[in-house]
């Protein structure tokens, strides 16, 4: 092991980050690029994977420059990244099929219903990989590009195409591409494909089979925490190991250090996603949450989480700003919000792709409900926060039922946290204290942390503890029997949202 830093590129949903961290878990530097959203339906999102890739060369190169470094100064890359969008690609040519098909689309809704029909609906393959059958994971999409994509199927049967989610494009493209590139993915990232047995961690070859997959596309699975190759000589990262890779919502959780049994986070970003460590076995959920991959060091035994996922929170800013034009910046939503006590009694449910846990409704669409003439936009703002705060409630309440476990606190990430306002709500809409770390750029940090622990640059999971801080923390303050009211009402619009699309709308 060279190098005094470790890299980690975050690939995200709206943007690309390279962060530079050194062996105190201190951030050095940051590199960040934004990428296009491609809405070319109703329902339907994608990325340009080429675009993706330059991303990620670019802040590379500028993270390294900003902190007056090279890549011979670096021990390891880690790679977290945006789970569930596909990409299918050439191997010969390293040209995708098509435009990646992002994580929030919901197309293959037609599919997902098709695979229920078999029997057992959408929990036919709960049992073996935790999931409900949604248009979120990756198998469907999978499905659909070799039924849409005119040559597809054939090319795929041959074995000339591959899959994988941003994390294996990324390390392909990192360790050579067409030049021998390494076709893997971590136990976390495959068990969003819907592929995956939790327990065996291993392709499930009949649900391959129903879904129309060929296994030859299908990367090798590797632990969260290992060398899977090394950057080319024509990469931006030549020589250097590339050896940690977790989904961006587990490397959040493990850059929190949330280790112990019964330690729960919540990331707010595009989406909010709320993890609980569980241990090593798979809990099932029967309150609408997910089973998942948590994280696995090198060979030792997995560990698993309950999840619970909300589509839509920081992209319903990013919606009152780019669609509606109330405000002029994502960060002018607080202004407004903080103007006003409450939302004047409006509601605001933000199910533009559905709604995930823990209703797991495709049939949902967005809806403002509770308008009256004293409605501004000021109010319009604070609603869009607080359904940020209820949905996680939501969450919150089913991985109580399931796991049985009542959170002290909880630790908080992602972009919005910088909003003291949201934060203030969330704590009050829970009723537990909200704590934000010192270093909030958790998700690259758990990228850091497990692509150091592979290469010895940390000494385990013991080192991310120590290194683990306090910032600021926001203790509930509304009435309990005001708490309960304004989430009976949201509880109530959010039936309102139920039932819109049907054959001729969608």
């Amino acid at each position: 092991m060279g190098g005094r830093y470790v890299l980690a590129i975050d690939q995200g949903t709206t943007s690309t980050r390279a962060v530079v961290v050194d062996h105190a878990g201190r951030v050095v530097s940051v590199g960040q690029k934004e990428h296009e959203q491609i809405f070319p339906r109703p329902g339907w999102v994608e990325h340009d994977p080429h675009e993706i890739w330059a991303a990620v060369r670019e802040v590379v190169g500028l993270a390294l420059r900003r902190a007056g470094l090279t890549h011979d100064d670096l021990a390891a890359v880690g790679v977290a990244n945006q789970r569930e969008t596909t990409v299918v690609w050439d191997r010969a040519t390293g040209e995708p099929v098509c435009r990646a098909i992002v994580w929030q689309d919901v197309r293959t809704q037609a599919i997902t219903e098709r695979l229920g029909a078999l029997g057992g609906g959408a929990d036919r393959y709960r049992s073996r990989v935790g999931l409900p059958l949604a248009t979120y994971f990756s198998g469907p999409k999978i499905a659909w590009v070799l039924e849409n994509v005119p040559g597809a199927r054939e090319r795929a049967e041959a074995g000339r195409l591959a899959f994988g989610t941003v994390d294996t494009w990324v390390l392909w493209n990192m360790t050579g591409g067409v030049d021998g590139g390494a076709h893997v993915t971590d136990v976390t990232n495959a068990s969003r494909t819907m592929l995956m047995d939790l327990r065996t961690l291993a392709w499930d070859e009949q649900i391959a089979e129903e879904m129309g997959v060929p296994l030859s596309m299908l990367p090798r699975i590797c632990s969260s925490s290992q060398v899977y190759g090394h950057g080319h000589p024509d990469g931006p990262l030549p020589g250097v190991a590339l050896a940690g890779v977790l989904g961006d919502q587990q490397a959040a959780t493990f850059g929190q250090a949330c280790f112990e049994v019964g330690e729960a986070k919540s990331t707010y970003g595009t989406g909010s996603f709320m993890l609980l460590n569980t241990g090593v076995r798979p809990v099932m959920s029967s309150h609408g949450l997910l089973t998942t991959l948590c994280y696995q060091i090198g060979d030792a035994a997995p560990v698993y989480a309950l999840e619970g996922s909300v589509a839509v929170t920081g992209s319903l800013v990013r919606w009152l700003r780019d669609n509606l034009g109330i405000i002029s910046s994502t960060a002018e939503v607080e202004r407004l919000a903080a103007a006003v006590p409450d939302s004047g009694g409006a509601y605001f449910v933000p199910a533009f792709s559905g709604l995930f846990a823990p209703y797991w409704r495709a049939d949902a669409r967005g809806v403002l409900v509770g308008l009256t003439g004293f409605v501004t936009k000021e109010h319009i703002a604070r609603a869009a926060l607080e359904a940020t705060a209820f949905q996680t409630r939501e969450v919150y309440e089913a991985m109580s039922a399931d796991a049985g476990v009542e959170l002290s606190a909880l630790k908080v990430d992602g972009g919005m946290v910088v909003d003291e306002t949201l934060m203030q709500i969330q704590a009050d809409v829970l009723g537990v204290p909200v704590i934000r770390p010192e270093v909030t750029e958790t998700t690259a940090l758990g990228a850091a942390y497990a692509a150091g622990i592979a290469v010895g640059f940390w000494e385990g999971t013991a080192d991310v503890v120590d290194r683990w801080a306090q910032g600021a923390r926001w203790e509930p303050r509304m009435a309990e029997d005001e708490r309960a009211r304004r989430y009976r009402l949201w509880k109530k619009a959010v039936t309102r949202s139920f039932d819109w699309v049907d054959d001729d709308v969608r």
